[in-house]
């Protein structure tokens, strides 16, 4: 948001991240952002505000692999990755409350990029973990980080890997305001 010469607050979602059994995968990341942006807004629903909610997962061959529960289930699923292409889906939701009028305006979508990961060693896969910083990502890496060493390409948007897609999340923000001004002429 700062990227955007935005003002923020971040706000922690209590909501229920259940993923309902039978959603395809490219629909999780998605439905994921909107719960925790909708259990925020409720928070906010009578004040003129936007809530961005986001989620990211790493999907491979069907698998997805979350944040790992430990030590050596972050080894599992870097083991996974290596020498693969996966992919690194974000989902967004945009909702702006509009004051006085008891509506909310929504907009969602989910960014793809494919990452190829280098062929790791066992020994770089350790090196890797011994940093702490797969513990609390999405397929147990960063690349904003030093999980940055483990990638050999990308193929789409970076900010989408990172979790926040910047650039789409502008555009569609653009947009969410400017009909918000609208209805209120």
């Amino acid at each position: 948001m700062e990227k955007l010469g935005r003002g923020f607050e971040v706000e922690l979602s209590d909501a229920d991240e259940a993923i309902p059994e039978g959603l395809p995968v490219e629909e999780i990341p998605e439905f994921l952002s909107f719960v925790k942006a909708e259990a925020v807004m409720k928070r906010h629903n009578d004040e003129d505000a936007v809530v961005i909610g986001s989620d990211t997962i790493v999907e491979l061959d069907g698998v997805i692999y979350g944040k790992p529960g430990d030590n050596a289930d972050a080894f599992r699923m870097l083991r996974a990755l290596s020498g693969r292409t996966h992919r690194v889906m974000t989902g967004v939701t945009l909702l702006r409350s509009v004051p006085g009028t008891g509506s909310i305006i929504s907009d969602s979508f989910v960014s793809i990029t494919e990452v190829t990961f280098y062929d790791l060693s066992d020994e770089e896969i350790d090196q890797y973990i011994a940093t702490g910083e797969p513990a609390d990502k999405a397929g147990a890496y960063g690349i904003q980080g030093q999980g940055a060493m483990l990638v050999e390409k990308i193929s789409g948007d970076y900010y989408t890997v990172v979790g926040f897609p910047i650039a789409e999340i502008g555009r569609r923000l653009n947009v969410i305001e400017s009909v918000n001004e609208e209805e209120q002429k």
